[in-house]
């Protein structure tokens, strides 16, 4: 079956048979690398829905590690606000990703480097 750890370290041989797509998933997905993607992504697709339009051009989500949001702003601005808005935004969250899943919201702001 194949993995996501690289032709290198392979223990298994590789096969000319074909494997259906479906099983290739759901073998990368038993994979904690991308289970832990998922939710990041779910958010990072959804996040204008989630936070508006203007406060998802200023921030996006960047993790989401035991139950913490962290979400990235552009500046200290954008960064106050999201954090006004932490409950509201965790909230919606959770009701994006299921009940459980953000517990609480961090915000750090790291400025885009412009020339």
């Amino acid at each position: 079956m194949p993995h996501s750890k690289g032709f290198g370290r392979r223990a298994d041989r590789r096969t000319p048979d074909l494997v259906p797509i479906g099983d290739v998933v759901d073998s990368l997905m038993e994979e904690d690398v991308f289970s832990r993607g998922m939710p990041i992504a779910t958010l990072a697709r959804r996040w204008p829905e989630l936070v508006g339009e203007r406060l998802s051009r200023a921030t996006q989500p960047a993790s989401l590690e035991g139950g913490v949001l962290l979400i990235r702003a552009s500046d200290g601005p954008w960064g106050a606000q999201a954090r006004y808005l932490a409950d509201e935004i965790r909230d919606r969250a959770e009701m994006a990703l299921g009940t459980g899943s953000v517990k609480s919201v961090r915000i750090v702001v790291t400025p885009s480097s412009k020339e």
